[in-house]
C-alpha cells in the first residue's frame, strides 16, 4: 500500500473519476488497515470508496484553482504514459 495519496487538485487536464476513485481506495485501505483480499469487509469498504470518492469530487469542484500544478503526477497518469515510478 502506498504511503502518499497523489494531490489531484489542480490537475492539467483535471482529475478523472478513476484518479478520484483510486485515492479514495488508497485512503480507505489505510484508514481502515484493509489488505484488499476480499471477505466480509468487501463491501463495506466498496461503500466507503464511493463516498470518499463523491465527497473528493464535491471538495474538488468548489476549491478555488491552484497558483501551480502538482509536484507529482497521478499512478494512473505515469502507467498510462509507461512509467511506474515517479
Amino acid at each position: 500500500m502506498c504511503r502518499n495519496i497523489t494531490a489531484l487538485r489542480g490537475l492539467e487536464p483535471a482529475a478523472t473519476r478513476a484518479e478520484v476513485e483510486a485515492a479514495a481506495l488508497q485512503y480507505v485501505r489505510k484508514v481502515g488497515a484493509w489488505s484488499g483480499r476480499g471477505g466480509a469487509g468487501e463491501e463495506a469498504v466498496q461503500r466507503a470508496v464511493q463516498e470518499v470518492a463523491d465527497a473528493t469530487s464535491r471538495l474538488l469542484a468548489v476549491l478555488p484553482p491552484r497558483r501551480r500544478p502538482p509536484r507529482s503526477e497521478p499512478p494512473l497518469r505515469r502507467l498510462e504514459r509507461g512509467h511506474p515510478g515517479p
